[in-house]
């Protein structure tokens, strides 16, 4: 059996930056990863993937000079499911070769198998062949990610009803496609088969979608939806789902709608990939969902030895905080003070168009008593959103009345997740509205809008006898 510092389960985002952290204290360090090569859910089936694919679908589609060229303007006239898959091996392949050259540059040693728990400090790995080998580990980091929640209902065949996971293996390009579940997962992926002119239909058992984003920033995203045509069925939950031969599919819902399509996405959430591990050999529980509890200061689970990172742990089920939970976790492993992470995180989802955030929503600012004012920005009225063609998206910025601090940035449209990132450092940074109008941004650049909807704020926030030249604005 051999001996380490720390084994990590998992090479995704929290578990690749928990083992480079620990070695570079110089501990030896095991990755094991169940998959063919190492990267995790994030670079093989998640994040890197998805993103790839609708950057590859807005090129080929000429999906962003279409307001420019009309709505018939291709890039490439006939698109077919092989042309997304280049780039997306491409893609791959760049990532994973990143990464096992920094396991090897950081000494980090990797064995591919499935883990399971033999003891609370032992871990057997069975590799595609049948045979085993064991290991054991002072501490213990548990990445493994998330794999998506299949019901036993769901008649799921690869090839008409697929999960997450397999429409990245796409067979062919459908006509009409239905996507249960309106998550981060399944509404990334209804608009970026949107943007290709599929007729979609999004489907979604709640009233409401996305309920951790500002409600105004959602009423203006569905309104984007519906005007290029796609079809939400919310409110009313799924009956069943019924394959009548290739390529179609009729889902009835609980309000006595159907819904026909030739390919289904079930997309209706996921499941922490913990089944196979043995936790109780190990001391550990998972929930109904398969995730791990931790306390969030440290990702240390309730056995003390055994650490916790990632999609695993659940919300918020990022790919940047993943990576800092695994960092923080290698820290207190091994005692060394991690620096803990910021108040306000940004959230990106890369829907066609990006959704971002970072803070306060305008409801929860308002459920907490403050008194504050809102700033909006359309990305049309800056220069640069001419010269792109935009014509949708905004900027929304919340702010305390009384301080004027920035309580909160909101963006839906072009480059949202890029643009997140000055309201981020303004925010952390405890800045108010004055950062913005009184800096110069760019020109031309979507950056402007910042000052835009500062200005907007700005010209609705009582006077407190500062100067007033900003009217001008």
């Amino acid at each position: 059996m051999e001996h380490w510092d720390l084994i990590v389960i998992g090479s995704g985002p929290a578990g690749r930056r928990g083992a480079i952290q620990a070695a570079k204290f110089k501990k030896s360090v095991l990755v094991i990863e169940q998959g063919r090569r190492v990267g995790g859910v994030s670079v093989h089936t998640g994040t890197i993937p998805s993103k790839t694919l609708r950057e590859t679908v807005l090129n080929l589609s000429g999906w962003r000079e279409r307001s420019f060229y009309g709505r018939a303007y291709r890039v490439k006239a006939q698109i077919s499911a092989a042309d997304l898959l280049v780039r997306l091996h491409k893609t791959l392949e760049h990532e994973v070769d990143v990464l096992e050259h920094q396991f090897t540059r950081n000494r980090v040693a990797t064995v591919r198998g499935r883990a399971r728990f033999a003891g609370p400090h032992q871990l057997e790995v069975t590799a595609e062949d049948g045979t085993t080998t064991s290991h054991a580990g002072e501490r213990i980091l548990i990445a493994c990610g998330t794999k998506p929640f299949r019901p036993a209902d769901v008649p799921f065949d690869g090839d008409t009803v697929l999960d997450s996971d397999e429409i990245l293996d796409l067979p062919r390009l459908p006509r009409q496609l239905a996507v249960i579940g309106a998550g981060v997962i399944g509404i990334e992926y209804a608009t970026i088969f949107s943007a290709l002119d599929v007729q979609v239909t999004l489907i979604e058992p709640r009233a409401t979608m996305l309920d951790f984003v500002d409600r105004e920033l959602v009423g203006e995203f569905m309104h984007d939806l519906r005007d290029r045509g796609m079809a939400l069925r919310f409110g009313s939950p799924v009956l069943r789902i019924e394959r009548h031969g290739p390529a179609d599919c009729t889902i009835t819902l609980a309000n006595g709608r159907s819904v026909h399509a030739d390919m289904v996405l079930f997309a209706a959430g996921r499941m922490g990939a913990t089944d196979q591990l043995d936790l109780a050999r190990c001391g550990l529980t998972a929930d109904h969902r398969g995730r791990l509890t931790v306390d969030k200061s440290s990702c240390q689970t309730a056995v003390p030895h055994i650490y916790a990172a990632g999609d695993v742990i659940g919300f918020p089920s990022l790919a940047s905080t993943s990576m800092e939970q695994g960092r923080i976790a290698a820290c207190h492993a091994f005692g060394t003070s991690a620096h803990p992470p910021p108040q306000f995180f940004p959230y990106g989802i890369y829907a066609v168009p990006e959704i971002s955030l970072v803070g306060l929503t305008e409801e929860e600012v308002q459920a907490q008593g403050i008194a504050y004012e809102c700033g909006i920005a359309r990305l049309r009225e800056t220069s640069r959103g001419h010269i792109m063609g935009l014509h949708a998206g905004f900027m929304k910025l919340v702010f305390a009345a009384d301080s004027r601090r920035l309580l909160g940035v909101h963006i839906v449209g072009e480059g949202a997740t890029e643009l997140i990132h000055i309201g981020q450092a303004v925010l952390n940074l405890g800045g108010t509205l004055d950062y913005f109008v009184e800096n110069t941004f760019n020109y031309p650049t979507l950056a402007e809008a910042y000052k835009i909807a500062a200005l907007d704020a700005w010209n609705r926030l009582p006077r407190t006898g500062q100067a007033t030249a900003l009217a001008a604005e």
